[in-house]
């Protein structure tokens, strides 16, 4: 069925309303749900955090009544079908009395893939799936990797020239990118429950990885710093992640049976000891460790090196590609090198820089 004007106005007001819980749902999805009569919103709502109240329940309890024959219900993602810590939403909506439900996107976990729109459909509700399901996909990538892969999602940031140059001097040239594209990363920031750099980012450039924006405090996700032989061990006391207010969410990664780990101990720092073979991080290992710590997606920001590394071992599941016009004023040392490939391929312009992100294919 064609998507209209009216089922698109409504549908983006229920994405905004799921874009509130921004990074704050792990590992359930991020869903908006309205609640229209008479081409009018009257009830709303959305999934705040995991265990709280679905997005559709919290529409149905502000309304609190018996919606309207003409009403209908635009919800961002298929209504569960399942009871697990809280009951069916297709129930819900059933008992409700909806004649109505436009749906963005389908539930993309393939247990219950379709199961919701069946169960609606087969109890006589007109349901209208796809609206805006770009978009709607588009919300919960990192809950789409786990419901489907059960591993973390593990993206990657960078920022190159249009010529592919990274910047010419980490310490001089921090920035390749504008402000508008660097308040963007604080935006996906928030979003990833965990973010890392290499040894080298954290010695050169001191970064702070937390999520600073003007309407809100600074935040701290986990901050993992790939460190195979700790040699950050000689900046502890200067670096901001080892002596911030945010110290117990900074997390050393490095090969088993390295010395110095004590020094990290006393500053309340978590160190994971995993494998490296061959000198290079076992991320296998890494990628399990996070489902024993519930770490379910890492937004990584690696300098060039790193980034070269990830993108030739595979290791990366979706890539964002920050691009400033022209070439760097400076020369580099670091190019980017080879080709990627990107599915789901989505641009966006943040002042004069463009966003090239996806799916990275194996």
């Amino acid at each position: 069925m064609p998507e209209n004007y009216t089922d698109q106005k409504w549908m983006r007001h229920a994405l905004n309303l799921a874009r509130r819980a921004w990074g704050q749902t792990h590992p359930n999805p991020l869903v908006g749900a309205v609640i229209v009569e008479s081409d009018a919103v009257v009830a709303e709502g959305w999934h705040r955090a995991d265990g709280a109240a679905h997005a559709e329940v919290e529409a149905l309890n502000e309304l609190g009544r018996a919606p309207a024959k003409d009403a209908t219900l635009y919800v961002t993602l298929e209504p569960c079908s399942t009871h697990g810590r809280t009951g069916a939403c297709t129930s819900a909506i059933l008992e409700a009395g909806f004649r109505r439900v436009v749906i963005g996107a389908d539930d993309p976990n393939p247990v219950h893939a379709g199961k919701g729109l069946q169960i609606l459909r087969a109890a006589g509700v007109e349901v209208v799936n796809g609206v805006l399901a770009a978009e709607s996909t588009d919300l919960n990538l990192i809950f789409k990797h786990w419901i489907t892969q059960k591993t973390p999602l593990i993206a990657a940031k960078i920022a190159t020239t249009g010529e592919g140059e990274f910047a010419p001097s980490e310490r001089e040239a921090r920035w390749v990118t504008g402000a508008e594209a660097r308040l963007d990363v604080m935006r996906w920031r928030q979003y990833f429950p965990a973010i890392g750099v290499s040894a080298n980012t954290a010695l050169s450039d001191d970064p702070a990885l937390t999520v600073r924006q003007a309407s809100l405090p600074e935040q701290s996700p986990r901050r993992f710093v790939f460190d195979r032989n700790l040699k950050t061990a000689k900046a502890l006391k200067d670096l901001k992640i080892f002596k911030d207010a945010f110290v117990e969410a900074t997390i050393v990664v490095c090969a088993p049976g390295i010395n110095g780990v004590a020094a990290y101990n006393e500053r309340g720092t978590t160190l994971w000891e995993l494998p490296h073979p061959d000198g290079r991080l076992d991320w296998a290992a890494f990628r399990e460790r996070c489902v024993e710590e519930e770490l379910y997606g890492i937004y990584l920001e690696p300098g060039p090196t790193l980034s070269a590394a990830l993108l030739a071992q595979g290791e990366v599941d979706y890539l964002f590609h920050y691009i400033a016009p022209g070439a760097s004023p400076e020369a580099s040392p670091y190019t980017l090198t080879g080709p990627y490939q990107l599915e789901d391929l989505r641009k966006e312009n943040h002042g004069v820089d463009q966003l090239v992100r996806g799916w990275l294919t194996k």
